[in-house]
C-alpha cells in the first residue's frame, strides 16, 4: 500500500486519528488475526487480506474524505487499531446510513482509547460534515461494543435490531443490535462545546 504520509485528521486528548501509512499493516495484520478481536467478526483475516483491507480503508477516506482512520497513542505506540465512520452497502431498511465503528489491538483494550476516538469521529461528523444522525451496529452477542455506544450517549433502537443479510440463517452473529445517536441528543450531551479539535 504506497500511501503518502498525510496530515492528521483528528486529534483528542491522546490520540491521532489520521490516514493509513505502510508501516500500520503489520500491526494490522496481528489484528485482524487476533482471535480475541475478531471473535465477532465472520472470520479472520490472513496478512493478503488485511493488507487489502487497509488499503481500501484509506481509499474510502481519499474518496468520501471520512472513514476508518488509523488510530496512534502518541508516546504509546503508532499504531493501536482504526476507528471511524463509513456509509454500509449491504440491504437494510434503515439504509442509507453513516455508522460510526472501531477495532483495537488487544493490548490496549480497557483504556479508554475506542470512546475517545469514537468521539473526535462524532465530532467530526456532526460539526464537520453536518450529519442529521450517526448509527452504529454489532452483533448482539458483542457486549463490548454495545456499551461503547452506550458510553458515546447512543441510543437503543430494539425495534430495529436486524438479521444481518450477509450472515447465514443459524450463525450467532447474525442477529444485530442497533443504535442510533442524532446531532440534537450529541449537542445536548456536549453541552455546548461541538467545535472540539479542529482538522490540522
Amino acid at each position: 500500500m504506497a500511501v503518502p504520509r498525510q496530515a492528521v485528521i483528528l486529534r483528542s486528548d491522546r490520540l491521532i486519528l489520521r490516514a493509513w501509512r505502510d508501516s500500520d499493516l503489520p500491526a494490522m495484520a496481528r489484528m485482524n488475526a487476533d482471535p480475541r478481536v475478531m471473535e465477532f467478526m465472520p472470520a479472520m483475516l490472513d496478512r493478503s487480506a488485511s493488507d487489502a483491507m487497509a488499503q481500501r480503508l484509506q481509499h474510502h477516506i481519499e474518496a468520501q474524505g471520512f472513514g476508518f482512520w488509523a488510530v496512534e497513542a502518541p508516546g504509546v505506540a503508532d499504531f493501536i487499531g482504526f476507528v471511524g465512520l463509513s456509509r454500509p452497502t449491504f440491504a437494510a431498511p434503515f439504509m442509507p446510513c453513516v455508522e460510526i465503528g472501531w477495532r483495537l489491538l488487544h493490548e490496549f483494550w480497557g483504556r479508554g482509547y475506542a470512546t475517545e476516538a469514537a468521539q473526535a469521529a462524532l465530532r467530526y461528523g456532526f460539526y464537520k460534515l453536518g450529519l442529521a444522525e450517526i448509527v452504529s451496529f454489532t452483533a448482539a452477542i458483542n457486549q463490548r461494543s454495545w456499551r461503547v455506544m452506550q458510553r458515546l450517549g447512543m441510543q437503543h433502537y430494539r425495534a430495529e435490531d436486524f438479521d444481518h443479510p450477509v450472515l447465514p440463517a443459524g450463525d450467532p452473529l447474525r442477529r444485530h443490535v442497533f443504535y442510533r445517536l442524532s446531532r440534537a441528543r450529541w449537542l445536548s450531551l456536549a453541552g455546548g462545546d461541538v467545535s472540539g479539535d479542529a482538522e490540522s
